[in-house]
């Protein structure tokens, strides 16, 4: 962004201002091991130095910086950087809004169990909409649609978008997503619009917008109008393709799926067929459902509702995507469903990486469910206190990275 500094001198140029900021890095321990460090430190070369600590959590990488002026020159320079993106995946973080009013909150860490006082460098609220992808967050804001930033939440650095092209009126529904390319760091950011028709509540104008970091410009990749569905605020994109969930619009009766998945391949330029053709049912009556991509796998979260009673759920379930079929993956078991609340449908999940993490709107406990090893656990708990019955918490998880910048 014009008039910024670089984005290696903002992240780690003053480690300690960065360390008192996230003040939770201080708890982190380097005691009984200080002679040997020492010693070992005086006989390593920088090269080899410097792929020992870029796998270190990066909550640790942070502290480092402040141990020595040998140390703080690693962890400024660009090839500790490539070391550390060349590695295996930091552990994705959860960032819990604590208030609808200022973008301050707690992050925690899965590696080391902590809880951080975090806060977001851009001014916006838990409303707004998310999405992340390999270390950028992207947010949009909830009334005008028309205000996108993308941000590095660990670096602080962060870019104002240009506005996306508007269509018509305002929309009734938005869908935000985000991809890095993992390579060149380059980023693809997408917005699913959806309008009823005047007078029509069983059609909805539906159009795809797309941005793309290297034009720096938005392009309109397709229009359709949708016949009794509409689109609503989830979508991702996975290997290319951008998925969106659909909600039905007609009256259906209470064995019937009220949601739907379509796809558009984003590497195409040729004109498409139309979307309904690419419709996926979901596999049952579904509750918040969110869409996530998990090392390119299409991971769908959402609560099961009951054959009678749609609206109430009985568990939560994870579904993987392999080609057009739904395969359930883990089910959440009866003892954290309670935690949740049997009769509370209402919670919000995202995931990164092998991690999902799962939160009620009405608590901030949270529990993360590991995909490769197929465990539930909560995380520890988080400082913050529930200061009265109405308040809501909810976030948004994202991977921890020194090296993509905005």
């Amino acid at each position: 962004m014009e008039g910024e500094t670089s984005w290696v001198t903002h992240c780690l140029d003053d480690v300690g201002r960065e360390v008192s900021q996230l003040e939770g890095f201080s708890e982190i321990s380097d005691e009984g091991s200080k002679d040997s460090l020492v010693s070992l430190d005086s006989i390593l070369p920088d090269d080899l130095l410097e792929r020992i600590l870029a796998y270190l959590p990066i909550a640790s990488i942070f502290r480092m910086g402040s141990v020595c002026k040998r140390w703080n020159e690693i962890v400024n320079s660009r090839r500790f950087l490539w070391n550390f993106s060349n590695i295996l995946s930091q552990k994705p973080w959860y960032f819990m809004f604590t208030s609808n009013d200022n973008p301050a909150g707690y992050a925690y860490d899965p590696i080391l169990r902590k809880w951080y006082v975090f806060e977001l460098p851009c001014n916006l609220t838990s409303c707004w909409f998310i999405a992340s992808s390999c270390g950028l967050v992207c947010f949009m804001d909830n009334q005008t649609r028309s205000q996108l930033f993308v941000c590095n939440p660990i670096t602080k650095n962060f870019r104002k978008l240009e506005e996306p092209p508007r269509l018509n009126s305002s929309p009734d529904y938005s869908a935000l997503a985000i991809s890095v390319d993992r390579k060149s760091l380059s980023y693809t950011i997408s917005i699913v619009k959806s309008k009823q028709v005047p007078g029509d509540f069983i059609q909805w104008d539906t159009s795809i917008h797309v941005y793309n970091s290297d034009t720096q410009s938005w392009v309109t990749l397709a229009t359709e109008v949708l016949r009794g569905w509409r689109g609503g605020d989830e979508s991702v994109i996975c290997h290319g393709v951008l998925y969106c969930l659909i909600y039905s619009t007609l009256v259906m009766g209470g064995n019937s799926n009220r949601h739907g998945l379509i796809m558009y391949d984003l590497s195409r330029t040729s004109s498409h067929a139309s979307l309904m053709g690419t419709l996926i049912p979901v596999p049952c009556s579904l509750t918040c459902g969110r869409l996530m991509n998990l090392k390119e796998k299409l991971v769908m979260v959402g609560g099961i509702g009951k054959p009678d009673r749609p609206d109430i759920i009985k568990g939560i379930g994870i579904w993987v995507l392999d080609k057009k079929e739904w395969q359930e993956v883990a089910r959440m078991p009866h003892k954290f469903f309670q935690g949740f609340g049997e009769l509370d449908d209402v919670f919000t999940s995202s995931g990164n990486d092998d991690l999902i993490y799962i939160q009620s709107y009405g608590a901030p406990a949270l529990l993360v469910f590991d995909l490769y090893q197929k465990q539930w656990k909560w995380s520890q708990k988080c400082p913050v206190t529930k200061r009265f019955p109405l308040q809501l918490f909810t976030g948004f998880s994202f991977e921890p990275r020194l090296e993509v910048a905005p």
